[in-house]
């Protein structure tokens, strides 16, 4: 039973655009906390004296914590409650980011970021499933999660230039400027926001999958990290690799057997939704891939400011306007599966535009590429989104929401990974910046495929659009979107 929270008609009332609001703003603060601190990240150098490894660390951390707990925090979101998972690890991400505030080495500054991933892990699925739980399947909910989704990828654009304008202040203000908002998110959240109406389910939890689960994700997310020095210990990366197969071989073992699974072996086997978390996971490798790239060659090879490289992407955040105000209306003509192909088509296209950059382009001859990306990012953030949880039984919306954020995350780990090895293999500098630029065309392309293997099979017999919003016979029975 949903807890809605619109009006007649699905219509978006005061306080349905309230709560949406809080939440929106609980996933805009884990992408421009990401984005920021990432501009931030010289100036921690320089002021702590930290290492290129220890440096590393930092974000290595983040990622370790949100990509090892999130299918558990996904899963516990779903048991123990959607709004007391969101607003207990809302909590712990103020704590932890005003700790790396804070922190005067770089051990405390590891601590702070881990659990903040470890938080977001567990916040971002709640928040998730809060949003599809409060609104009622169709266009309403379409809406809400267009707005949804426009702003958390305008998190991860504009929180470069956010960063780079509270660096100028200093550095530690990219840890407080979280905890501020946070704080104003939190009081909102305990105010505004409720679970769904329906008793929580009364299963078990399955801790034996959740240990070798979460062990197997950390120790995959660590050989990820692992592989943008592939000179470094190959083969302890190997093994940290076998390592993570050996755990989820002993998972899948434990939850065939489990009368309380923490994963259902059968959502899994989902053709729409293997294809969504597998386009998620391109789409996310080719951004945080270009994106690194792009930032090199502002910066490093250019020699401009962290402001002037966050204003020259500034132009990508137009997804946050375009995605709540395009997106659903073009949903709801054409399905989830038509504009998320569309998407990431636009985002190949742009990733390709900008192979032949050289030390003399203009930023008119960069600005196609980067309005075609603001563009591929409104039209297919979205129904990612939007498809992760369609045709899911509500009591496994944060299950679906930790699968779909998990895939995301693996994949902006292994673009960044990719797109590193690729640059250094290829000698640096500009040469080895146009070699690495092959990997986010080709990492797009792949998604775009992936997402056309569903075009045909998802057509409606009766000339409806493949996946078009309509309503759904039952929370289980629905089909899939994508």
């Amino acid at each position: 039973m949903s807890n809605s929270v619109t009006g007649s008609g699905g219509r978006l009332t005061g306080r349905s655009w309230g709560v949406l609001l809080v939440l929106c703003g609980a996933i805009f603060l884990e992408g421009i906390d990401v984005a920021m601190l990432n501009v931030a990240l010289p100036s921690i150098r320089a002021d702590l004296g930290l290492s290129t490894g220890m440096l590393s660390g930092v974000v290595s951390a983040y990622v370790l914590g949100y990509g090892g707990f999130m299918l558990l925090g996904g899963r516990a979101a779903d048991l123990l409650g959607h709004r007391r998972m969101f607003v207990l690890w809302l909590a712990v991400f103020l704590v932890f980011s005003g700790l790396g505030g804070l922190a005067t080495e770089g051990w405390t500054l590891l601590l702070a970021r881990f659990v903040t991933g470890v938080a977001a892990a567990f916040m971002a699925p709640a928040g998730l499933a809060l949003v599809t739980s409060a609104f009622p399947e169709g266009p309403a909910r379409t809406r809400a999660l267009g707005v949804y989704a426009g702003t958390a990828a305008g998190g991860f654009s504009l929180g470069v230039v956010a960063g780079g304008a509270l660096t100028s202040i200093g550095w530690r203000w990219v840890f407080f400027a979280p905890v501020v908002v946070s704080a104003l998110i939190l009081v909102a959240a305990l105010v505004l926001v409720r679970d769904a109406g329906g008793e929580r389910t009364s299963d078990g939890f399955d801790l034996a999958g959740a240990f070798t689960l979460t062990g197997a994700m950390l120790l995959l997310v660590y050989g990820v990290v692992r592989l943008e020095r592939a000179g470094d210990g190959p083969f302890l990366t190997a093994g940290v690799f076998a390592a993570a197969l050996v755990l989820l071989r002993l998972f899948t073992r434990v939850e065939r057997r489990s009368p309380f699974p923490l994963v259902r072996p059968g959502i899994l086997r989902t053709a729409p939704l293997v294809r969504v978390n597998a386009a998620a996971l391109l789409f996310l490798a080719a951004f945080a891939g270009f994106q690194f790239l792009a930032t090199l060659y502002f910066q490093e090879l250019r020699g401009w400011s962290t402001m002037q490289t966050g204003l020259a992407m500034l132009v990508i955040g137009t997804d946050t306007v375009l995605a709540p105000v395009l997106t659903p209306r073009l949903v709801n003509r054409f399905g989830n599966t038509r504009v998320l192909f569309a998407g990431i088509v636009l985002a190949a296209v742009a990733y390709a535009l900008f192979l032949p950059v050289g030390m003399d382009w203009t930023y008119a001859a960069m600005l196609p590429a980067l309005c075609l990306l603001g563009l591929s990012f409104s039209l297919a953030y979205g129904p990612l989104t939007m498809a992760a949880t369609d045709g899911v039984a509500e009591d496994e919306h944060g299950l679906a929401g930790g699968l779909l954020y998990t895939s995301m995350q693996f994949g902006a780990a292994l673009g960044l990974s990719a797109v590193t090895a690729v640059d250094v293999a290829a000698g640096g500098g500009l040469g080895g910046l146009r070699a690495a630029l092959i990997v986010p065309v080709a990492a797009a392309a792949l998604g775009a495929a992936v997402i056309a293997s569903g075009l045909r099979t998802r057509a409606g017999r009766n000339g409806t659009p493949p996946d078009a919003t309509a309503p759904a016979e039952s929370a289980t029975s629905a089909t899939p979107a994508a």
